[in-house]
């Protein structure tokens, strides 16, 4: 992929020229469907956008910034036909169609016989106040947003075996990228500059030592047709749920890409906002749904090669105006120190337990305590239902030991739940592992690969009376939306069967009792140590 240079990113006379029609054009059509009602004109550094009404037309810049060209009419027409196609995979009611501008500059029109002036996609407009950067995401919204992503993914076409998408060399060379156009765009100098060098020395460093995990990517069908610029300004919250639009159509290398660079994009937005909270409780809520903990391994990588595209957008922003004021050059920092923090190493993972009864509260503590820390939550009954091709809230209505409840079925389940456990720590994210773990022998594995690792190892376990179990289960039953399907027959067996903690997991635990209110930031406060 090749690079923007100084002439792309510096406008030639030539460009200046067409830029400033296109601008003239779309102050003619401002003044044409101002006839109906207000009429605003939002600008970014790649398109000028109308919002008239219950419609938005917006019409794509003729730059050539190097990893996108729309300086020639054709290809605007072309990349507009593109943001339809693609953009309704997730928005199919927002992109109404494409339109050609008639008339002329001075006086266009939307549509009409006439000569061709330039395109515009019509789309349906909503509140810009349903934008995410216009307020915060709630946990209802965020488990939406992260059910919405997985499936979109689920549903994408994985990468052709032929093509190049997806190979270690094609993931590095948008991330070289990312500091070329702002070198190339702004001349960098002193510390700002010093701090390039030394984040794309760990991109390198970083890319050696994980170039065989993506390539594994791309073989595993991790590589997909993704929207590409997921961030919170392309998200708007309408009537409660999220909708997704403006993907990248105009480089199909910046859209076929890892879902986990997908994910992280939006995650480093969050974090960038102050929302880190909501955006590891998108994070775990995204790997329930697909069972991808393998893109852990890769996560940090991504989350600072995004940060470092919010930069450059920065910088191509300031180069078209020619010059940097005050409030980009801090933008674009800030954006290189998010980069900086991402970067660093983060504190050694530890491995959490939360054992419990059904009914005892432990997904509603680890749905909780994975949001205030970085923890990821793996939750036994989600991965259960995996392991035999069964969504979270499926019913299998099969008796006690029996079906996806044998006792095959559970050694498979704790099996699995290992497995992801040192998946998790080798990729150097903290686990918390969320189960019955009724007896020593299912505990012991977890409590030996803490120690084989080197890591803190905390057990949390949950109880509270019998009645109050009895009373949850049969709630929790009879509303059918949550992933376990323990009844009260489970329960009775349950109780008959548990084994204490011994002495030496006894002095390794915290008990929590969860009909009692126990404090969550006492909890928050002793895994933080």
């Amino acid at each position: 992929m090749p690079c923007a240079s100084t002439h792309d990113t510096h406008p030639s006379a030539e460009s200046d020229y067409v830029d400033r029609r296109q601008a003239e054009l779309v102050a003619g059509l401002r003044a044409r469907l101002a006839a109906s009602g207000d009429v605003e004109v939002l600008e970014t550094h790649i398109s000028r956008v109308l919002l008239a009404g219950a419609d938005a037309y917006k019409l794509k810049k003729p730059v050539n910034l190097g990893f996108l060209d729309f300086s020639t009419r054709a290809q605007r027409r072309h990349f507009a036909e593109e943001e339809v196609r693609l953009n309704r995979r997730l928005a199919p009611k927002l992109y109404l169609g494409v339109v050609p501008i008639t008339g002329t500059p001075d006086a266009p029109e939307l549509g009409g016989e006439g000569r061709v002036q330039d395109y515009a996609v019509h789309m349906r407009r909503f509140s810009q106040n349903a934008l995410l950067t216009r307020h915060a995401l709630t946990p209802e919204v965020t488990d939406a947003l992260a059910a919405r992503i997985a499936a979109f993914h689920a549903a994408a076409p994985a990468a052709p075996a032929d093509s190049d998408y997806g190979t270690p060399a094609q993931v590095l060379a948008p991330m070289r990228e990312n500091f070329a156009v702002i070198r190339d765009s702004l001349a960098p100098a002193g510390d700002l500059a010093a701090q390039l060098a030394k984040l794309e020395d760990w991109t390198l460093e970083q890319y050696q030592r994980l170039a065989t995990v993506l390539a594994g990517r791309r073989q595993g069908g991790h590589i997909r047709e993704c929207h590409g610029d997921l961030h919170r300004a392309n998200i708007a919250v309408v009537e409660g749920e999220p909708l997704i639009f403006d993907c990248i159509e105009f480089n199909p290398a910046l859209r076929w890409i890892d879902t986990a660079s997908e994910v992280a994009f939006l995650l480093m937005d969050l974090a960038y906002a102050g929302e880190a909270e909501q955006g590891r409780r998108l994070l775990n809520a995204y790997l329930m749904h697909t069972g991808d903990y393998g893109a852990l391994a890769l996560l940090r990588l991504y989350l600072v090669y995004r940060a470092m595209v919010r930069a450059k957008v920065t910088g191509i922003g300031a180069a078209q105006h020619h010059h940097t004021d005050a409030t980009q050059d801090e933008a674009l920092r800030s954006y290189v120190r998010e980069a900086q923090a991402l970067s660093r190493r983060p504190p050694p993972p530890r491995l959490v337990m939360l054992c419990g009864l059904s009914g005892s509260g432990k997904t509603w503590l680890a749905t909780r305590l994975s949001e205030r820390l970085p923890l990821v939550h793996i939750r036994s009954d989600v991965e259960r239902k995996r392991l035999f091709g069964l969504p979270p809230l499926a019913r299998t209505e099969t008796g006690l030991g029996a079906g996806i409840y044998a006792p095959d079925a559970t050694e498979r389940t704790y099996a699995r739940l290992l497995a992801l456990a040192q998946q998790c720590l080798d990729a150097g994210y903290g686990v918390l592992v969320d189960a019955t773990f009724l007896s020593a022998r299912r505990r012991r594995p977890f409590r030996e690969l803490a120690d084989a690792v080197g890591c803190p190892f905390d057990i949390l376990a949950l109880d509270a009376p019998a009645a109050l179990l009895r009373r949850r289960v049969l709630e929790r039953h009879a509303a059918g939306t949550d992933a376990s399907e323990a009844d009260l027959n489970v329960l009775d067996r349950q109780l008959a069967n548990r084994e204490p903690l011994t002495d030496a997991e006894r002095d390794r635990a915290i008990f929590v009792d969860s009909g009692g209110g126990e404090a969550l930031e006492g909890l928050v406060r002793h895994l933080c140590v």
